[in-house]
């Protein structure tokens, strides 16, 4: 059988052409603004996550810096208390002996 570009008897007369759709550069531009108009986009909510967990953190730190500076207070109250009750249970202040003035001096 000789196929042709012709179709014979009992056969389809239309061929069909695939043609290859270009885009024109307005087409081409317009796509290329939306795209950097939703590069755009992400970026800025990205900052503005960044920005918010920045506040938050800023403001935890803030906070801890406070707690340690009232732990440090309390550590230090701490200490001069046990100090005062370790110096009275010594034996070495359990060893001495209260003196009362027995005369005064005199020029």
């Amino acid at each position: 059988m000789n196929r042709t570009r012709y179709g014979g008897r009992n056969q389809n007369s239309v061929s069909f052409r695939t043609q290859a759709r270009v885009l024109g550069p307005v087409s081409n531009t317009i796509i290329l603004i939306v795209l950097a108009c939703l590069l755009g986009l992400i970026y800025l909510t990205q900052v503005t996550k960044t920005n918010a967990y920045g506040y938050q953190i800023n403001g935890l730190q803030q906070q801890q810096s406070k707690l340690q500076t009232e732990h440090d207070d309390l550590e230090v109250a701490s200490a001069r208390l046990q100090s005062l009750a370790r110096s009275q249970n010594s034996s070495v202040a359990k060893g001495m002996v209260s003196v009362a003035p027995s005369a005064t001096v005199q020029n």
